[in-house]
């Protein structure tokens, strides 16, 4: 490695750039299988900027008309943005579910954008990134992918399988993703889910415990950088006890700096000294106990910073105290977390300044038109530079901490570059989605089916079965578990919030026993796709949270009225467990999957979801709950 110290003797388009060029240009060479020699003076200060830049694609249009309607997603690279990659050296892109229709749709896109660096200044792969955390958060469409139940399914078998489940889901998703072309994860999370109320987090944590978190993720962590796959934690310094989503406000955290040592930073503390984590993921949270200084906000008040534009935090605690010389890359930026408070060329240089190597998501760009927004906000960076706004020794360091990331794990990179497009779907086409896979997803989902009163299994008597599910969806995922199984119980499942009360009243007077499934909390941002769609997206959030809430006033009197006629009750809650103590006055059995995913089969088009089988088998005494709940329960 370049000692750093010697750069301050040098102007940084001059010397400095030639040393850490003539670094990069071997690593370009060995990427492109080239022998091209780079001219150092090729890479200026934007051009090392441009490195330090992630955006998303998620939607393109032809027309350069109003971009902010612009729906139509992106799934073949064009010619211009091909070029803009090329020309402004872009350092990495992330995709979303939108961009990922087919297999080899999703392989031709990924190889269109890693072609697209070979004739850039750089010549440095791209980052190719997607957050595949499992669960709740998998953008690769789950009917041909491996999505798994997510990280609390896998806290859940902590106790009986301690790390088992994590390796096997790192293994696998890093796998799937390796072979579809993606290069960096933006997963484990890492947040210690402290507050039940929590919005965005809940299921997307392992559980409460700082030590459980700790080694799942990184067993989870090591497994999926096996396939030269590199994940991230997130989000640092910790969103584990938030009951505002970052996504549309501005969360604070309020602990003590030994809660914030001992519970939040635990986990990633773990892995930085086990040397195991190159990429980290900030959080636009504030923090009091670790910085309480302020800035002004684009409105004109007067804000305390949040830790993505924190010095004292991404720079002084974490590189500093805790040891950790990776990438740091922002959550991103379109959050409103941080767009409510900061402009577009503002918000990046802020988190620049705090000690961030990457900018997640900083701008959009929808049409031909709007690739001009990058090229003025790399000037904006550059003449940040210049005029001394943003250090030119910390621009080149984190330059070199991207390109020594991308050349320790991106090694592969040559021979995948060299394999034709068809070799490389073929190759994707038997590996992801296999029967392997999709029998470990299951594994896993039995495995963490968690009982938390009574035993589980419907009387042997029952020969009327009326299942309530939130929605249709999840009752067609219910029955088609049902058929799979051999059983002599007539089933009907409905979706409890489209009946009236007296057509509750009489489905539950025709029943042996009844099942009774909630999903508690609603989507977040996160999980419906971000803030691209926000502001359709917020009419539809807001319906969401009245009609849950007479979900849950409907749920109660249809549990009361069920119980009040000495039904058998099972009361399952499909996502957070927190939840059943409302509920467990009413029933017999208190269930807890920790999801509720369901797709459509590939092949048969069945409605069909690892979970949903789970809780057939368990209903009917074809499975055994060994799941322990890895958060508490009041």
């Amino acid at each position: 490695m370049i000692g750093f110290s010697r750069f301050s003797l040098f102007k940084v388009r001059w010397l400095t750039l030639s040393i850490l060029v003539s670094f990069i240009g071997i690593i370009g060479c060995s990427y492109n299988g080239e022998n091209a020699v780079m001219a150092t003076t090729e890479l200026d200060v934007k051009n090392l900027i441009g490195q330090k830049i992630m955006l998303d694609l998620r939607y393109y249009c032809d027309d350069e008309g109003q971009p902010e309607k612009c729906r139509k997603p992106l799934t073949t690279l064009t010619p211009e943005l091909a070029k803009m990659i090329s020309d402004y050296n872009l350092g990495g892109v992330i995709l979303f579910s939108e961009n990922l229709q087919t297999l080899p749709q999703i392989v031709s896109l990924n190889h269109q954008l890693q072609q697209a660096t070979k004739s850039s200044p750089s010549q440095l792969p791209l980052f190719i990134s997607i957050d595949q955390e499992g669960g709740r958060v998998a953008r690769l469409p789950r009917s041909i992918s491996t999505a798994f139940n997510g990280n609390m399914a896998i806290g859940a078998t902590y106790a009986k399988f301690n790390d088992k489940f994590a390796k096997i889901t790192g293994d696998i998703i890093g796998k799937e993703l390796a072979a579809t072309g993606f290069n960096v994860n933006h997963a484990p999370t890492v947040d210690v889910n402290v507050n039940a109320d929590n919005p965005v987090i809940n299921v997307r944590s392992f559980g409460e415990q700082p030590e459980l978190v700790a080694k799942l993720a990184y067993a989870q962590l090591t497994a999926m950088q096996k396939h030269n796959v590199i994940a991230t934690l997130k989000h640092f310094p910790g969103h584990g006890d938030t009951n505002v989503d970052s996504h549309t406000g501005l969360p604070v955290v309020g602990h003590s700096l030994e809660q914030i040592k001992n519970i939040d930073l635990a986990p990633f503390q773990y892995a930085i000294d086990k040397n195991a984590v190159s990429m980290i993921m900030t959080a636009h949270i504030q923090f009091p106990a670790l910085d309480s200084s302020t800035f002004i906000s684009k409105s004109g008040n007067t804000m305390m910073k949040p830790a993505t534009m924190s010095k004292a935090i991404l720079t002084d605690l974490l590189r500093k105290k805790m040891g950790f010389d990776g990438v740091v890359i922002t959550d991103a930026l379109d959050m409103k977390g941080i767009s409510d408070f900061f402009t577009e060329s503002e918000a990046v240089i802020e988190t620049f300044k705090a000690g961030a190597d990457i900018a997640l998501m900083p701008i959009k760009i929808r049409n031909r038109d709007e690739i001009s927004k990058l090229n003025d906000l790399l000037d904006k960076l550059s003449n940040a530079v210049e005029t001394g706004v943003l250090d030119k020794q910390e621009i080149s360091n984190s330059y070199a901490r991207i390109a020594r990331l991308k050349s320790k794990m991106l090694t592969t990179s040559r021979n995948e570059s060299a394999k034709t497009l068809s070799a490389k779907i073929n190759a994707a086409e038997k590996v992801v989605g296999r029967q392997q896979h999709r029998d470990n997803e299951q594994v896993l989902s039995d495995a963490s089916i968690t009982l938390l009163q009574g035993s589980g299994e419907l009387p042997k008597s029952i020969k009327t079965l009326q299942i309530f599910m939130p929605d249709d969806d999840k009752c067609a995922a219910m029955l088609s578990a049902f058929r799979k199984l051999s059983h002599t119980i007539k089933v009907d499942c409905s979706p409890y919030y489209e009946l009236n009360q007296q057509q509750i009243e009489s489905k539950i007077m025709l029943a042996d026993a009844i099942v009774a499934t909630s999903v508690t909390p609603q989507q977040s941002l996160a999980e419906m796709g971000g803030m691209d769609d926000y502001l359709r997206l917020k009419k539809l959030l807001g319906n969401l949270t009245k009609n849950k809430r007479i979900q849950d006033e409907k749920l109660q009197r249809l549990l009361s009225f069920a119980q009040s006629n000495k039904k058998h009750i099972s009361f399952v809650s499909l996502r957070m467990p927190y939840e059943t103590s409302n509920y467990r006055q009413y029933a017999d059995s208190v269930i807890t999957t920790y999801s509720y995913n369901q797709y459509a089969d590939a092949v048969t088009g069945e409605i069909t979801g690892p979970a949903y089988l789970s809780l057939a088998k368990l209903l009917l005494g074809q499975l055994e709950a060994t799941g322990v709940s890895p958060v508490t329960i009041k």
